[in-house]
């Protein structure tokens, strides 16, 4: 199963995060990328618990100054989630 929409999400944050001038949402926009990074290229897919919780961060994050980028990197992460089983 590819993990392509982790890694393009991860990417989006990034970029997301030297774009902010909001240090706070910088530091967490740097922290979920570097979440979804690990996540895209570790063993196994992550359950859903973990991505639910990455989801909310989103949330939180989706009134900043880069909303554009929080909204695509979270629907890479609903498309991934959408391929993992259960739930």
């Amino acid at each position: 199963m590819t993990r392509e929409n982790l890694a393009d999400a991860s990417d989006t944050l990034e970029s997301a995060a030297d774009e902010t001038s909001d240090d706070d949402a910088a530091e967490r926009l740097t922290s979920l990328a570097d979440q979804l990074d690990s996540l895209a290229t570790r063993d196994r897919d992550p359950d859903h618990g973990r991505l639910a919780r990455i989801e909310n961060a989103l949330n939180d994050l989706e009134d900043s100054d880069v909303t554009e980028q929080v909204e695509s990197a979270h629907e890479s992460v609903v498309a991934f989630r959408e391929t993992v089983e259960g739930v």
